[in-house]
């Protein structure tokens, strides 16, 4: 996958290292010399852009027109818009992230103006913290789908209805489904005759509507 980063901070850096672990092709487009000597230290040199990522001719140097993902993670909601609306209307990139500062502006950040996800890092703390405070050790790992859909971790309380049954055995919630379970650093494949044990880690794919019924079955009952 070929991702093209818009700014090369402390958000668009570590993104880029973590694309490039995974073996994804990048570019990052900064304008900043400090900032870019920084990039100069972590990344290779081949993916980093000087330049202005709101300014046509740069996109296209840079990949724009070969991109299957661009993220505008600058420090300004306006590039940041400006990029997002030329990724999609200019250069109908597939997939297009926004970063919000302010969260003032988050409105503004929708598929009208080329943001097909909207990272609001405001809104996704206050969301942690509820989630913490209501779902005891659940974690989400990745959400899909705008946020319908997530991957989910949690550890079976010593408690738990599911301790001892067998994964035929549970009554699911609908829209849940179970990828591994992480038992003493071992990952097994759940199956219908896996009897689940305290102190598991589950793994499942879960609409995100059904979160509190998942945290029943694997929390203290």
């Amino acid at each position: 996958m070929f991702v093209l980063i818009i700014g090369g901070g402390k958000v668009g850096s570590h993104l880029g290292s973590l694309l490039i672990e995974e073996g994804h092709t990048i570019r990052i487009i900064e304008p900043r010399q400090e900032v870019l000597t920084k990039l100069h230290r972590e990344l290779p040199a081949e993916v980093i852009h000087p330049g202005d990522g709101t300014d046509p001719a740069r996109l296209e140097q840079s990949g724009i027109r070969k991109a299957n993902v661009v993220a505008a993670v600058t420090g300004s909601d306006e590039t940041n818009l400006v990029v997002t609306s030329l990724a999609r209307f200019e250069y109908n990139v597939p997939r297009i992230i926004g970063r919000v500062n302010n969260p003032r502006n988050a409105w503004l950040f929708t598929p009208e103006m080329g943001v097909d996800v909207a990272l609001n890092q405001a809104d996704l703390m206050a969301k942690m913290i509820a989630e913490e405070m209501s779902l005891g050790d659940m974690l989400t790992l990745l959400k899909l789908r705008k946020g319908e859909i997530e991957i989910v971790e949690e550890k079976i309380a010593q408690t738990a209805f599911v301790d001892g049954k067998a994964v035929r055995d549970v009554h699911w919630p609908p829209d849940c489904t179970l990828v591994a379970v992480i038992r003493k650093g071992d990952i097994i494949t759940p199956r219908g005759e896996t009897v689940l044990r305290a102190f598991d880690e589950v793994l499942a794919v879960i609409h995100a509507s059904q979160r509190q019924a998942l945290a029943v079955l694997l929390g203290r009952s």
